[in-house]
């Protein structure tokens, strides 16, 4: 059964964006992949969408939504980029796992800002992502 992954930040617009489209890139079918934030934006700015294409990552059908439009409990392993206390936000009915990794956000900085934080969130789902997918 194919594993499925939550990105979690606050606004859903830079660094849980990254981490979805980042994750379907590398990923490709063989997880599910999702992106939520704490209080949505409302929208995915252009510097996050340029250094995805910049390194060929699709960024289509990628958009703010906030937690409310996810099913919490569906998602086999919540990856949180902020460092909150999202366990106290789970349903009951959540039996995945929650692990935390602070990612600095790039919101209103230049565009390598943009792109340090694409780089360390592209290195969380190439190198850590496979540590807790199986399980280490």
């Amino acid at each position: 059964m194919k594993k499925s992954v939550l990105f979690v930040c606050y606004g859903n617009a830079c660094r849980s964006i990254m981490g979805e489209a980042l994750a379907r890139h590398h990923w490709k079918d063989a997880l599910e992949v999702a992106s939520a934030g704490l209080s949505a934006l409302g929208y995915v700015p252009e510097e996050t969408l340029s250094v995805l294409e910049e390194r060929g990552v699709s960024t289509h059908g990628l958009y703010s939504k906030g937690l409310a439009e996810v099913e919490l409990d569906s998602f086999d392993l919540i990856l949180d980029l902020l460092e909150y206390p999202l366990e106290r936000l789970m349903p009951p009915s959540f039996k995945g796992k929650v692990i935390h990794w602070h990612v600095r956000d790039p919101f209103a900085e230049s565009l390598d800002g943009f792109r340090e934080t694409r780089d360390t969130i592209e290195w969380l789902v190439t190198e850590q992502l496979p540590k807790w997918i199986d399980g280490e």
